[in-house]
């Protein structure tokens, strides 16, 4: 197995096994040194107390002056040695010859030690010297006779003990702690070993890098933007699609996301802890669907992670095949009214009443010129122009008498806003119209819609005189899927119409009675507000009775 593969609880075992050993060893040469250093100064203690003994014996101070006082002087010291435990004792005369001497061939011999000097002038202290034996800690006192005057020195020697010898002297309270802290290392270790196992999952370190490896392979080959988020708006997660779609180089690693793309909004998923599945965002020029989930960790919300997509060319073909479908009604609805009319006058020709024909024929030709010049004139947009003549055939064809305000004009869109978006709100609310006059039974049905325009607002207002809706339905129409008409309807329209509302920073006012209509009023400001923040500025509709 190699080092790599090895289990971490075996890694962290062995390396909290050797720094317990190495912190053993450090703290054991630091004993040791503390140890010798106690034991020098005892000794050194000991020696000066020895020798003060002996300086005091009568018989030193009797016999040190004499020419062989040693015979009389070396056995005194000898027993004072022994009875004291040191290793020698040395007295010398003021001219360093050796009175006493644990070898006896070195009686009357002359010393030439070098640290002997302060001793012959009165003073009294301890060093420590390398001899023969080994270390020595030595000490120095001076022999003072009667007048207090110096005739000789006496020097105590005490052997160091060497750290073999301190080592076997604390052998037992070495074993008991290496036991000790072998067993709570090891255990500790092993515990430590097993709670990290259960924190990862129990994955090896290799596995998890393995992981990390692929999710980043994974990240940066997915063909959508991904952007995650710690608890503190930090991003942790960018793949290159994302900076692809959003434009943007360089490293954005743990940035706050509301300096680097506030239209996200991942900030109010962590603070709301709510999930959003497939909303549309717009960024810019560009129309990003994207799911955004919290990442939860025993219910703490602990970050957000946001997958999105660029469907710019989606939408718009989506809106442009829309837009298709509704003018391929169109015509379908004129083709039919056009049938009608020409069965209308064929009828009156054979009925010989060719002036009412004529007169038919001029009406019906004057209304749909004064419409389609009013819209064509008043509209920037042909999209929405056609849009309501479509609606006004389709009214006609229904039953419905669908007016447009002769004041209605838009010249230019509000922020944000454009055609489709315009195509989308007024389409939505005209048919919306419509299902609520269907299953109601009245001689007039009518619609009503305007749009209009100054430098300060735009307002689009669409009125019925349907069915109405009630208080309970007022609080759910907005709900993406609810829809007051049941299975039959998608529950999409005025879902999406909210959404645009808001992206406009729009107002929604509805006045609705029950059997009288419903109004349904929309206003956008013409002029975007300074400071104004899709990620801090939510405006939501006003629901009003």
């Amino acid at each position: 197995m190699s080092l790599k593969h090895m289990p971490i609880r075996w890694k962290i075992t062995i390396l909290s096994f050797g720094i317990v050993l190495f912190s053993i060893v450090i703290g054991g040469i630091v004993i040791i040194g503390n140890t010798i250093e106690s034991r020098e100064k005892s000794l050194g203690e000991h020696a000066l107390v020895t020798g003060r003994t002996v300086a005091n014996l009568p018989a030193l101070k009797n016999h040190l002056s004499e020419p062989e006082g040693w015979d009389e002087i070396n056995p005194v010291v000898d027993r004072i040695r022994t009875i004291n435990n040191s290793d020698y004792i040395v007295v010398l005369n003021m001219n360093r010859v050796r009175f006493s001497h644990p070898i006896e061939d070195k009686l009357g011999t002359l010393s030439s030690g070098k640290d002997e000097g302060p001793a012959f002038a009165e003073h009294s202290y301890t060093t420590r010297a390398q001899g023969d034996a080994g270390v020595a800690v030595r000490g120095f006192v001076p022999v003072m006779n009667e007048n207090h005057e110096q005739i000789g020195v006496v020097i105590v020697g005490n052997l160091l003990p060497s750290i073999t010898e301190i080592l076997s002297d604390m052998k037992r309270e070495i074993f008991f702690i290496l036991f000790l802290t072998s067993l709570f290392g090891v255990i500790g270790s092993w515990l430590l070993a097993r709670h990290l196992k259960e924190q990862t999952y129990r994955l090896e370190p290799y596995e998890i890098v393995q992981l990390l490896v692929e999710r980043t392979a994974t990240f940066q080959a997915m063909n959508e933007g991904i952007i995650a988020v710690d608890k503190d708006s930090q991003i942790t997660i960018m793949n290159e699609k994302a900076k692809e779609i959003l434009d943007l180089k360089g490293n954005y690693l743990s940035k706050p996301i509301q300096h680097v793309v506030p239209e996200m909004r991942l900030h109010h998923v962590l603070t709301s802890g709510e999930t959003a599945f497939n909303e549309e965002i717009r960024y810019g020029s560009a129309i990003l669907f994207n799911t955004r989930v919290p990442i939860r960790v025993d219910k703490e919300v602990i970050g957000a992670v946001m997958v999105f997509q660029d469907r710019t060319n989606v939408t718009k073909l989506a809106e442009e095949l829309t837009g298709v479908k509704a003018f391929v009604d169109a015509l379908r609805v004129q083709n039919h009214e056009h049938l009608n009319k020409l069965h209308t006058i064929a009828g009156l020709i054979q009925l010989d009443q060719k002036e009412q024909a004529l007169n038919f024929v001029f009406e019906t030709s004057e209304k749909h010129e004064k419409l389609s010049r009013m819209l064509v004139h008043k509209f920037k947009d042909y999209s929405l122009a056609g849009l309501l003549i479509s609606k006004v055939s389709r009214g006609r064809e229904l039953g419905i008498d669908v007016s447009i305000d002769e004041n209605s004009t838009l010249k230019s869109y509000p922020p944000l806003l454009d055609q489709h978006d315009f195509v989308l709100i007024v389409g939505n609310l005209v048919e919306n119209a419509f299902d609520a006059l269907h299953s109601i039974h009245r001689e007039e049905k009518l619609v009503n819609v305007s749009i209009l325009q100054d430098g300060h607002q735009c307002t689009v207002m669409v009125e019925d005189n349907g069915e109405g809706i009630s208080e309970a339905q007022k609080e759910r129409i907005f709900q993406k899927g609810y829809s007051t008409k049941g299975d039959q309807g998608s529950g999409i329209g005025l879902y999406l119409v909210k959404n645009i509302v808001d992206k406009g920073y729009g107002e929604f006012e509805v006045v609705s009675q029950i059997g009288e209509g419903t109004s349904f009023v929309i206003e956008f400001p013409m002029e975007k507000e300074e400071g104004q923040d899709e990620e801090t500025t939510i405006r939501y509709s006003r629901v009003i009775d």
